[in-house]
């Protein structure tokens, strides 16, 4: 019974992490994700006793980590900032593609919908940006002559990248990242040359 209990627990994340990238966090109602998940309704308070908002902050650790550990996986795997990059780009496109161009960014709709309203999920996004700025930050890192320098255009990085998610399912195209590769690159050659 504990295992079937865990299992409508995660199925209730996998499908509402789903359902907020595809149209957002008010767009989605409990009970499509009741539906979605297969989850009992009384299971769902069971495990979410602060109701959606609580499932939206569990969506957030298991989206974020996910999206950190990948982001890592590419660092380790490409070892100059420029392959860095350029596989980070065409990672979050073939994703991206992959689904018709559905799927955003879970902590980026999260963030548009709850984070000026709720200071502490606003905490818990600037949390998970910053993970991903600092693994970005250190694969990027060597083209740079300070740390503080390499966080900056990390942070530019970043928000060029939600920047790429959003245009990409507008225009069904990998255009957007391409745009950030084209405008990064040069960029971190030059800094590298100083």
């Amino acid at each position: 019974m504990e295992e079937k209990l865990r299992d409508s627990r995660a199925r209730a994340i996998v499908a509402a992490e789903r359902l907020f990238r595809m149209q957002g966090y008010a767009a989605t109602g409990l009970i499509q994700i009741l539906e979605v998940s297969g989850a009992p309704k009384g299971s769902f308070y069971f495990h979410f006793p602060g109701g959606k908002r609580q499932l939206a902050r569990e969506v957030l650790e298991v989206y974020g980590g996910r999206v950190l550990a990948g982001m890592r996986a590419l660092a380790a795997k490409h070892g100059n900032p420029e392959a860095f990059v350029r596989a980070l780009c065409k990672a979050m496109a073939k994703e991206m593609e992959a689904t018709g161009w559905t799927l955003g960014c879970a902590a980026q709709n999260l963030a548009i919908e709850l984070a000026p309203g709720d200071r502490e999920f606003a905490d818990a996004l600037a949390a998970t940006f910053a993970g991903w700025t600092a693994v970005i930050t250190g694969a990027i890192r060597a083209a740079y002559p300070s740390r503080s320098v390499a966080e900056r255009r990390a942070t530019a990085i970043l928000a060029a990248l939600e920047g790429a998610k959003t245009l990409a399912r507008a225009t069904r195209s990998a255009a957007p990242f391409d745009a950030v590769i084209g405008m990064v690159l040069p960029e971190l050659g030059a800094a590298k040359a100083r």
